[in-house]
């Protein structure tokens, strides 16, 4: 029941995980927090991406084994995406024990084989943030949960304090699983002491938050690029939340005192609603901040067909019904495979930071001038620095790793348009057209002057970038393009 759901999640998350070696900016990002040393990290955080501190810390640990032991042998991007995977096997693993104790095994090898084939558990397997890692405490600390409820006992509150506050330091919004937990609780109508005691130890982890959650308000600005949530993935929720909810209709009986509806249910659809209300006051909904929603709708998904395909009996209107249900099923997998062999390719996600790098190589030459707009986008160096050496980062006034920063800090307007008018040729690394262009000091400065003063020779785009070489108007050569 357990090694089936792990061993697919295992199989799908190692099906494809180079993506070609790309890696995407906020994978880049993985990278480099990882590569800093320690003493480097925490003042970085005391700036940016503290509410990620938790799993730079720990992913620094595990490269440093990592590239001890493996690292020559399967590379970076392996070593970078692992620990999601591991991740996601262990949570297939406890989604199906949550199966079992809630309905039975049958129901709980379903709900771990439903976690596994859903398209978005594997994207998140894929991929080197924290998301995975979270999911799958969750998944445990629910698991615990539902223990404590039938049998309370100190260490198991203990271990379920210990796990959803490790959830919530890794994310905090992983603090929006005590409300379904809340929820479940009472609607199981559980003892009253029992009730007092889910509030204590959930007050605790809200504590033990509280530090990390007020001092990254101070970074807030880092989610500003946050509008109104993508329709895809509000109509990926939209799909599991009606699906989920036609699956409870399905008569299953519970086996515990926490049953299934009353815990899967609010799983499924609570954390998204509550970030979706929290985004009318200041945007953050991204599907993969909830990312454990899912859970609910395979252990619906699971309970249900677990009914419908239990075995037949004498009746050749149970065969059909079973053999409907069982076309049904094939059919869905059959839609969702071109979705999986899409997420294991390079355009799934926004950008290919190893794709770019190599177009800058082939774009530039020794000596020419670099520059990334907007600044952010520097981090496309991260994961092929020698595609970059040679040219000179005209903007750059102090790299990351010196400024404590995620992308270094630049020069002034006036400073970098200066440099850039004692340039011959210059290649832009940005963003496609149709984004919209930060009006910094010093983004108006890279524009206003690569327009005035310089011509474009060529242009290439990959994924999510766009590379353009400049040169000077009557450079050498003389005459417009003389510079190319």
């Amino acid at each position: 029941m357990v090694l089936v759901p792990s061993g697919l999640m295992l199989f799908l998350g190692e099906w494809g995980v180079r993506r070609k070696d790309a890696i995407w900016r906020d994978e880049a990002v993985t990278y480099d927090m990882a590569h800093r040393s320690l003493a480097d990290l925490w003042p970085t955080l005391q700036h940016v991406d503290v509410v990620h501190g938790l799993y730079y810390t720990l992913i620094h640990v595990w490269f440093r084994a990592y590239e001890a032991t493996l690292g020559g042998s399967f590379g970076q991007v392996i070593g970078l995406r692992l620990p999601s995977v591991a991740a996601m096997t262990v949570a297939a693993a406890g989604v199906a024990l949550l199966g079992q104790r809630l309905v039975g095994r049958r129901a709980g090898l379903l709900a771990g084989l439903t976690f596994a084939c859903i398209p978005v558990v594997q994207q998140y397997a894929q991929e080197g943030r924290s998301y995975a890692l979270v999911c799958a405490v969750v998944v445990w600390a629910t698991y615990l949960l539902v223990l404590t409820a039938a049998r309370p006992r100190r260490k198991l509150w203990l271990g379920y304090t210990a796990l959803m506050l490790f959830a919530c330091l890794l994310h905090e919004f992983a603090c929006l699983a005590l409300p379904v937990h809340g929820a479940a609780v009472m609607l199981a109508r559980l003892p009253r002491r029992v009730l007092r005691a889910w509030a204590l130890f959930a007050v605790t982890v809200l504590a033990g938050l509280a530090p990390l959650a007020v001092y990254s308000t101070r970074q807030s600005a880092q989610i500003s690029w946050l509008m109104w949530p993508d329709p895809i993935q509000l109509l990926t929720f939209a799909v599991l939340a009606v699906l989920g909810i036609a699956c409870a209709r399905v008569r299953v009986r519970s086996r515990g005192p926490i049953g299934l509806r009353a815990l899967a249910v609010p799983l499924l659809l609570l954390p998204t609603l509550l970030l979706l209300l929290l985004s009318h006051v200041e945007p953050a909904y991204v599907d993969r901040y909830v990312l454990y929603y899912v859970v609910g709708f395979a252990l619906l998904a699971g309970a249900a067909l677990a009914r419908l395909l239990r075995p037949a009996g004498e009746l050749g209107q149970t065969n059909g019904r079973r053999l409907r249900w069982l076309a049904v099923v094939a059919l869905v997998l059959a839609t969702l495979l071109p979705v999986d062999v899409h997420l294991r390719s390079p355009d799934s996600r926004v950008d290919d930071a190893t794709a770019i790098a190599q177009a800058v190589r082939q774009l530039s030459g020794p000596g020419d001038g670099l520059l990334f707009t907007p600044s952010r986008r520097r981090i496309w160096m991260v994961p092929r620095p020698h595609d970059f050496r040679g040219l000179r980062d005209l903007a750059l006034a102090k790299s990351p790793s010196v400024s404590h920063t995620l992308y270094g800090t630049e020069l002034s307007g006036d400073e970098i348009r200066g440099r850039i008018l004692a340039s011959r040729r210059i290649v832009v690394a940005g963003d496609p057209a149709g984004q919209p262009a930060d009006n910094s000091d010093q983004e108006i400065a890279k524009r206003a002057t690569l327009r005035s003063a310089f011509v474009v020779c060529d242009t290439t785009e990959v994924r999510g970038a766009r590379m353009t070489l400049y040169a000077r108007v009557g450079g050498t050569g003389g005459g417009g393009r003389g510079g190319c």
